[in-house]
């Protein structure tokens, strides 16, 4: 089966297209700066080089049918028409509680991803213009909704519950949700595969570390703590975002500095983490260079970076009664090297043992770096996303 896997936010959208039967990747690529004169779209040729097409797309569904039309571009393409494309997969960040599982879209789904949208405003409506556009491409095609918050729909309410009156949980919906659900799920299953465990007697602990991270604890296959919240604010420090912070200090400079919610909002989502404590950058690369060269925030930043995802390792290993796997994966956690041995060094204590020299030379590749002895597994799992929601489609699909 081919699926058309698509991940729209407000200005850009990437796919891939999946053969479901060798889950072979035929082609891949996106489409940035939607609605600007500036726009392109970006995808990988046939010889693995890699090509820019500028083009000046108003909208969703313009930038969707650029990327139909390449894909069955004579020269440029992988299949000679849309009828090829047996159904679409879309990632839709937020699906609340009304969402368990990946689900096929149906105008009762629509309506209930439009529901969540106060719940995730940058995400929900960019997700939904993108299964509108293949609506109207493709009216025939069926389609899948892959939550992000589905996995965790499994955390008891000690864990997703807030300390704060009932009353906004009841009528609000104010609870922890967490995010990266896919990424998760699908580290965690690979890493039961890969390291041989009992997927119904496993303790696995999943750090997703890019510009955003979060980390889950995964018991039995199941998520039963992550560190993202209501929003994916909450947790680690991350590239702009704050993470973790006492409630207190936002009231506090918005009496001290007349800040507006919008203020805040962009505040602790864009000029905070990483960027924030730094000055110059959220990107991880630049910041351990200028670490390198003896910047005294710069090795701040990362004392505090890594300090927070240990801290969140322990916690969910005592919540589990101990871990069996760490796994890292995103961006950071499958090329950072310095980052991971900062990490393990202090978990020695519950067993942690990482095998130095393979971890230094181990880049965005599948591969246990933790020595034989080692009572905890560590390994490198680059995640895949789209693969998961293909999966889900053709499963559902196949079902219907």
């Amino acid at each position: 089966m081919k699926i058309l896997v698509l991940n729209c936010g407000s200005s850009s959208v990437k796919y891939k297209l999946i053969d479901t039967t060798a889950e072979k990747v035929m082609a891949e690529g996106g489409v940035e700066k939607i609605g600007l004169s500036d726009g392109f779209l970006k995808f990988k040729r046939n010889d693995g080089s890699k090509q820019i097409v500028e083009l000046g797309l108003t909208d969703h569904q313009g930038a969707v049918k650029a990327i139909l039309n390449n894909l069955t571009d004579p020269t440029e393409g992988c299949i000679k028409s849309f009828d090829e494309i047996d159904a679409v997969g879309h990632r839709v960040v937020h699906g609340a509680e009304k969402f368990n599982s990946s689900m096929l879209i149906t105008d009762e789904v629509i309506q209930q991803v439009k529901d969540c949208y106060d719940l995730a405003p940058l995400h929900n409506p960019a997700n939904i213009t993108g299964i509108e556009a293949i609506s109207a491409l493709m009216p025939n095609v069926p389609q899948v909704g892959v939550f992000d918050t589905a996995f965790h729909q499994t955390m008891p309410a000690k864990s997703f519950m807030y300390a704060l009156p009932y009353k906004f949980y009841k009528e609000d919906g104010v609870r922890r949700y967490g995010f990266h659900g896919t990424s998760h799920r699908y580290v965690s299953m690979r890493a039961i595969d890969m390291l041989g465990l009992d997927k119904d007697n496993s303790k696995i602990i999943t750090c997703h570390i890019g510009n955003g991270g979060s980390i889950t604890a995964v018991l039995n296959g199941k998520s039963v703590d992550t560190s993202m919240g209501l929003t994916p604010t909450e947790g680690l420090m991350m590239g702009t975002r704050v993470g973790d912070v006492d409630p207190g200090v936002l009231t506090y400079l918005m009496i001290r500095h007349n800040y507006t919610v919008d203020d805040i909002q962009r505040i602790i989502n864009k000029e905070s983490g990483v960027m924030g404590v730094t000055e110059l950058s959220n990107d991880m690369r630049e910041i351990e260079a200028a670490d390198n060269a003896g910047n005294e925030r710069a090795h701040l930043a990362l004392d505090m970076y890594e300090q927070r995802i240990i801290k969140y390792i322990g916690g969910y290993a005592a919540e589990m009664g101990g871990v069996d796997a760490i796994v890292f994966t995103g961006g950071v956690g499958e090329n950072q090297t310095g980052l991971r041995s900062n990490v393990c060094k202090p978990l020695a204590f519950m067993g942690v043992e990482l095998d130095e020299e393979l971890n230094s030379r181990t880049r965005g590749t599948e591969t246990v770096i933790s020595t034989p002895a080692s009572r905890v597994k560590v390994a490198v799992i680059p995640t895949d996303e789209e693969l998961m929601i293909a999966r889900d489609t053709e499963e559902i699909v196949s079902d219907k």
